[in-house]
């Protein structure tokens, strides 16, 4: 463990609540709805991202009450760290994407390279259709204009935030609700 548990603990006690385990479980449902309404009827692949990805998807699959095909790739910029670097290609989806309706979920759109490269590649692999679906999205300017989620959870201010499938150094993606860091 490169983290001491004192380190995380103290994060955790200093943290600031942005949205508790029901407010984003509310977000969540709206998401399920908006996303029902606009794909429900292609019979999408629904992508997870890792690691971050997996609450938000596990949380918003049982609500999409529509035929639908999962699938996952593992694909990084922070691998621990608060801090993004050069996206790492760790799973491709095994699932072929020729022709198919895509939903690409993971946590938190921040800068957005990871979303473009993974949308691009699944242009390139032949998807029809590319939607993505992120928990957070994170409000700042360090982003292209551009590059959107077409289904947002909540908005946040441009704080480290954790919780909910995100991480702080790997740590911290088990607690219910959003939480942002203090400056330390």
């Amino acid at each position: 463990m490169s983290v001491s548990t004192k380190h995380i603990n103290d994060i955790l006690d200093r943290a600031d609540q942005l949205f508790s385990g029901h407010e984003v479980d509310a977000a969540i449902g709206r998401m399920a709805d908006e996303i029902r309404e606009r794909i429900g009827a292609t019979t999408p692949l629904v992508l997870c991202v890792l690691t971050g990805g997996i609450v938000a998807t596990g949380q918003l699959l049982p609500r999409l009450d529509f035929p639908l095909e999962l699938d996952y790739l593992h694909a990084s910029r922070y691998r621990g760290d608060t801090q993004g670097n050069a996206l790492e290609w760790l799973c491709r989806p095994s699932v072929p994407l020729q022709g198919r309706t895509i939903l690409v979920v993971d946590d938190i759109l921040d800068e957005g390279l990871t979303l473009a490269a993974i949308s691009d590649y699944c242009r390139k692999e032949g998807a029809a259709a590319v939607y993505s679906a992120v928990l957070v999205e994170k409000l700042h300017d360090r982003r292209d204009q551009g590059l959107l989620a077409d289904f947002i959870g909540v908005q946040v201010e441009d704080h480290y935030v954790f919780g909910h499938g995100m991480d702080y150094k790997g740590f911290l993606r088990n607690i219910p609700g959003i939480h942002a860091v203090r400056n330390q």
